[in-house]
C-alpha cells in the first residue's frame, strides 16, 4: 500500500477549513491528502471481502471527499470523526450494491448466441463442462453481467483461472496445464481452484 502524509492537527484542520470556506481549492486538496491515512485504516476492516485494496481505498476516498465537502464546523465534532462515518458508509453502500447486483442476475438471461444462432444463457456457461460451448461465444461484451459477478464473488486467483480457462471476460482460453505453467502451480491445483470457483458461482446464482 502507498505511504500517506501525516494527519492534520486540530489547529491545521481549522486553518484549512477556514481557507476552504474562503474558496481556497488547494486547502481542500490538502485536507483530502492529509486524511488518506484514515481511509487506509478503515479499509483494513473490509479486506475479507476479496476486493483489491486499491479499489477499496478509491471507494473510501470518495467517502472522504464527500465528508470534507459536507462537514459542518458548527456540529462540534472533529472532521476526522465525521469523515470516518462517511468513509464507512461509502464502503458499506458499495458492498450492498454489489450484493444486490449479484442477486439480480438471472441464470436464464440471454447473453449472446453461438455460431449457429442458438441463444446462450449464464446457466449454459456455469454448468456445462463442454469446452466447445465456451468456444462458441463470439461476442464477449454480451456477457458483461457474468464478468461483474466473477469480479465480485471470486478471489483474484479464482478470477484469473476462470477467465483463462473458459475464455471469458476478454481473455484467451487456455488449458489447465497452460494456466498451471503460467502461474507456476500444479495442474491439479488449477483444477481444484476451478471447481471451487464454479461452485461459488453456482451457489450465488441458485
Amino acid at each position: 500500500m502507498q505511504s500517506f502524509q501525516k494527519p492534520v492537527t486540530r489547529e491545521e484542520e481549522k486553518e484549512f477549513r477556514a481557507r476552504m470556506k474562503a474558496g481556497d481549492k488547494e486547502a481542500r486538496d490538502i485536507l483530502i491528502e492529509r486524511n488518506l491515512r484514515l481511509v487506509a485504516h478503515i479499509v483494513k476492516k473490509y479486506t475479507s471481502y476479496e476486493r483489491d485494496i486499491e479499489d477499496l481505498i478509491t471507494i473510501g476516498t470518495i467517502g472522504l471527499i464527500k465528508a470534507i465537502d459536507t462537514y459542518d464546523d458548527e456540529k462540534g465534532s472533529r472532521l476526522v470523526t465525521y469523515a470516518a462515518k462517511c468513509i464507512d458508509n461509502e464502503l458499506l453502500m458499495m458492498l450492498r450494491q454489489e450484493k444486490k447486483n449479484a442477486k439480480d442476475v438471472s441464470l436464464y438471461e440471454p447473453i449472446g448466441t453461438d455460431k449457429e444462432g442458438n441463444e446462450i444463457n449464464l446457466l449454459d456457461i456455469i454448468e456445462s463442462q463442454n469446452e466447445n460451448l465456451i468456444e462458441k461465444i463470439d461476442q464477449v461484451e454480451k456477457i458483461r453481467r457474468l464478468q461483474e459477478n466473477i469480479n465480485i464473488i471470486l478471489t483474484k486467483r479464482e478470477q484469473d483461472i476462470i477467465k483463462k480457462r473458459y475464455g471469458v471476460c476478454g481473455s484467451k482460453k487456455y488449458t489447465q496445464k497452460e494456466i498451471a505453467d503460467k502461474m507456476g502451480i500444479s495442474r491439479s491445483y488449477v483444477s481444484r481452484i476451478e471447481k471451487k470457483a464454479l461452485k461459488k458461482l453456482r451457489t450465488i446464482y441458485e
